[in-house]
């Protein structure tokens, strides 16, 4: 039997869908068993795999969802991205099954444990597949139906499977409500953009397929033949549009969840748009949702998204009416770096209206001469501007909302026109748009347009979300003029800013003309900027906890009053130490889960100002666990730590006077010193004037450097720059961890002389370093921990230089049962091997006569005794040899 469908619309026919309903279960049924499995993470979801069998012998990998009590409610398809398989949307589907649907996931043709060939969404398999599925689905007990045959049932996916739900949208009437994300509308724009090949795109989707033959033959014929020429041809578009959700523009008819990537080289904002006025003009309702991350990396929101493609199904598939599907538009933007993590902080904005890529335009005025530039031999060097699948370190494309730039012109190979500072903050939130005259020596012109964000100093130039349109300029000989379309962004240009239009010749990411050719260009009118002033970000309404926190307060302040409770209020400053940087007193932390067992026992020492304090011990001494403490991150168990009279708790005001850098501080590469420490001052929301900026630089010594991106600097630069960050504030309790590491002996010496320059002006330093002839000479004062507790603390000069430990200089070595005699002997503390001889460490009724007699009894062959005077020695000698 032909279970492919000849014609679409013949679906819509009652006994024609309820046949094929029919005819499906006679292939699915020889196609395997049903198999249960279990889910560890959510044991209420029931997961069956089947293989099901198309008419054509292709075999489709699939798994079904449910959970709960017997019972009729609606289905979701979700799919899956190109290159991926069922298993990539397995949480969301048991998310989804868990709230009541019917999920059915599969892979796709020629993907996961699926046969057949990838056809990019073909019509007559991958998207006649999907209405196979839904046939299946019309015949479970568990899924709701709207009459015979015609299941109730929404589909979601990203990229490829977003591609497919709009597709089977158009093409399958059954289909009730979709949600698809960062996918495209037309496959032959996104990849042959106005004319031009996206080469490395088109090379990373065939390669991510498995290679051309894994594609059907006309397509692999086609990408060959294309990426031959570099030229895509007629039928290449036609190929790929009847592919295209675009090509059943007039047929998607159902409420419409459009998500689309900002951070996105492959399918940019303007499919969504182009998708969003389709659905619209059909009559069906359409939410869109720019999101932070795409293609290109970046943050993908995903557990937002899973949430109102959620809402989404709750409204236009179980029909609740107060499902809470979010504004008509949204768009995440970048608000700085959150400076406890130095992720990016994200907030979004909404509108009740999707406003359009062309919304509110400002004109803005481009200054320039006509210009005349190469397009070179070979097309190289090519500029460049995306990163094609480049997504780690949270995608490079969102490093521009931070103010760093990647792109890269070369002289000689563009033309630039730039338009006046601006005069107040600008934020560009669709297409700008620019007409431009174009002269070339060759019939045609192949041009890369961006628009850059400039910096007030004229450098430092941003090309927002690393986008650039793409333009093949046909009959340019004689000259012509050329809307350009540039790309859909969101993005916030800062008063004193310029725009800088650059029309490039080459391009890293796309084919261009090889042969040698002059391009001249010219400007024929105004930039035309959308600004979408509806689009803002709207005040959080108050939380329910808002109303009724008071009277819940009130009334358990009286049960609290009544049972003669008492809060623990935090304790009162101690004026006598107002000011001392700090005090610690018997303080402990027991181990998670332990009654007996303490990373820091007892500990007890006073700081004073103008200290430099070395904080030591072996791995395991409680050094971190204290410093975190002291830091208020975590809570002891016992005992106080005070900060200038205060005691710490978890936010405590105090710690507004306490500095800490941690080994391994990220700063933006393409940023300068400068620049970065300005960002981070800003993300914390203190005044610009409470910095002391340039008091904190001059301590750290960079000099020049702070002009320079940080991606130049030397590691003994960066750490530099890492506590001139931590000295912000000019806090007047400094906290180091490791500030050495990676440091050569002049950068260590430069780094010796910060710690001493900060703490020279009455402020304090603690510092803990594994690095003791560093230590001995940086620091004024030493606390040695060992097992969580004090072993001593003082002055550097005392521990170094005390009297009870001896150095036993040995004219042969020492067997350890000898050195474990010497540390029995009556007047020894302590005994440690050095490579010099014996370390010996004496207790109240030791001395070196009564020890020398002892040495000889015991056969150690002694050639000195003597005071030692390192401070390595002394730290072997007061832990014991432990470390």
């Amino acid at each position: 039997m032909d279970l492919r469908l000849p014609g679409w619309r013949a679906l819509l026919r009652r006994p024609r869908r309820t046949a094929a309903a029919a005819a499906a279960v006679v292939v699915f049924a020889g196609a395997g068993t049903w198999t249960a499995v279990a889910d560890d993470d959510s044991p209420a979801v029931r997961r069956a795999d089947r293989v099901m069998t198309m008419d054509d012998g292709v075999r489709i990998d699939t798994s079904y969802f449910t959970s709960g009590p017997s019972g009729r409610r609606p289905a979701v398809l979700l799919a899956h991205g190109f290159g991926g398989s069922k298993d990539d949307v397995r949480q969301q589907a048991e998310e989804l099954a868990g709230d009541g649907y019917a999920v059915l996931t599969w892979s796709a043709r020629g993907f996961g444990d699926s046969t057949g060939r990838i056809g990019l969404n073909d019509p007559d398999t991958e998207v006649a597949d999907v209405s196979r599925l839904i046939d299946w689905l019309a015949l479970q007990p568990q899924v709701r139906l709207d009459r015979d045959g015609d299941p109730r049932v929404g589909m979601a996916g990203a990229s490829y499977g977003g591609a497919v739900s709009l597709l089977a949208a158009g093409h399958d009437r059954r289909v009730d409500a979709v949600a698809p994300a960062i996918t495209y509308w037309n496959l032959a724009d996104a990849l042959f953009p106005n004319g031009v090949f996206k080469k490395l795109w088109a090379g990373i989707f065939v390669n991510s397929g498995g290679g051309c033959a894994r594609f059907e033959p006309k397509l692999c014929a086609m990408y060959e033949r294309v990426a031959e020429s570099g030229v895509p041809d007629a039928e290449a578009r036609e190929l790929l549009q009847a592919r295209s959700p675009s090509a059943v523009a007039d047929r998607v008819e159902v409420p419409t969840l459009l998500v689309q990537g900002q951070s996105d080289s492959l399918f940019p904002l303007d499919h969504a748009d182009a998708a969003a006025r389709a659905v619209r003009a059909n009559g069906a309702p359409v939410d869109v949702d720019w999101i932070a991350g795409g293609h290109d990396g970046g943050d993908l929101e995903a557990a937002r998204v899973r949430a109102r493609v959620t809402a989404w199904f709750d409204r236009h598939l179980k029909d609740e009416r107060a499902a809470d599907t979010g504004p008509a538009f949204r768009v995440t933007r970048t608000g700085g770096v959150d400076s406890s993590d130095g992720e990016a902080q994200l907030r979004g904005a909404s509108a009740d209206a999707y406003p359009g890529l062309e919304n509110g335009p400002r004109p803005i005025g481009l200054a320039g001469r006509e210009q005349t530039f190469d397009n070179p031999p070979g097309a190289g060097p090519p500029a460049v501007s995306a990163l094609p699948g480049l997504a780690g370190a949270g995608g490079l494309s969102q490093l521009s909302s931070l103010g760093v730039g990647v792109s890269l012109d070369f002289p000689g190979q563009h033309a630039r026109f730039e338009s006046a500072p601006v005069a107040d903050d600008l934020h560009i939130t669709g297409t700008p748009k620019v007409t431009v005259r174009v002269g070339s020596t060759a019939d045609d012109a192949v041009l890369f347009a961006k628009l850059y964000d400039v910096g007030a100093d004229g450098r430092g130039q941003v090309l927002p979300s690393q986008l650039v349109t793409p333009v093949r300029v046909e009959g340019a000989r004689s000259g012509k003029d050329v809307t350009i379309t540039l790309p859909a962004i969101d993005h916030e240009v800062d008063k004193g800013h310029r725009l800088r239009l650059v029309l490039a010749s080459t391009d890293l990411a796309y084919a261009s003309p090889a042969a040698p050719a002059k391009y001249t260009v010219s400007l024929k009118g105004d930039l035309s900027v959308p600004t979408a002033p509806a689009v803002t970000t709207a005040a959080a309404p108050l939380p329910a906890w808002v109303w009724w926190l008071p009277p819940m307060g009130a009334a358990v302040a009286l049960a609290l009053l009544l049972s003669a409770r008492r809060r623990t209020a935090t304790p009162a400053p101690d004026p006598e130490l107002a000011d001392v940087p700090l005090q610690i007193t018997g303080l402990g932390k027991r181990y998670a889960k332990s009654s007996d067992r303490y990373a820091v026992k007892d500990l007890s020492f006073r700081v004073e100002k103008g200290q430099v304090l070395g904080l030591l011990g072996p791995n395991g001494a409680g050094k971190t666990t204290t410093l975190r403490m002291l830091m208020g991150l975590i809570t002891p168990d016992g005992g106080d730590i005070r900060v200038f009279g205060h005691a710490i708790r978890p936010g405590a005001p105090v710690l507004s006077r306490v500095g800490a850098f941690v080994e391994g501080a990220g700063f933006l590469p393409h940023l300068s010193g400068r620049e970065n420490l300005e960002l981070y001052w800003r993300a914390t929301g203190r005044p610009a004037e409470d910095a002391h900026l340039d008091e904190a630089l001059e301590i750290a010594g960079l000099g020049d450097a702070l002009a320079r991106a940080v991606r130049t600097y030397s590691q003994g630069m960066r750490q530099r720059l890492a506590i001139a960050q931590a000295m912000l504030g000019l806090p007047d309790l400094l906290i180091l961890d490791e500030p050495t590491n990676g440091l050569d002996p002049p950068q260590i010496r430069e780094m010796r002389q910060v710690m001493i320059r900060y703490a020279a002006a009455g402020r304090t330093v603690i510092v803990s370093s594994h690095l003791l002839a560093e230590v001995e000479q940086s620091c004024t004062h030493l606390v040695v921990m060992d097992r969580g507790k004090l072993v001593q603390a003082g002055p550097v000069g005392e521990i170094v230089g005390s009297g009870d430990t001896l150095l036993v200089g040995t004219a042969a070595p020492v067997e350890e049962p000898v050195v474990e005699k010497v540390a029995a002997l009556a007047g020894v503390a302590s005994a440690v091997l050095t490579d010099d001889g014996l370390l010996v460490r004496l207790d109240a009724d030791g001395s070196a006569a009564r020890l020398i007699p002892e040495l000889v009894r015991l056969e150690v062959p002694v050639a000195s005794v003597g005071p030692h005077r390192r401070l390595e020695d002394a730290f072997l000698t007061l832990i014991g040899g432990s470390a």
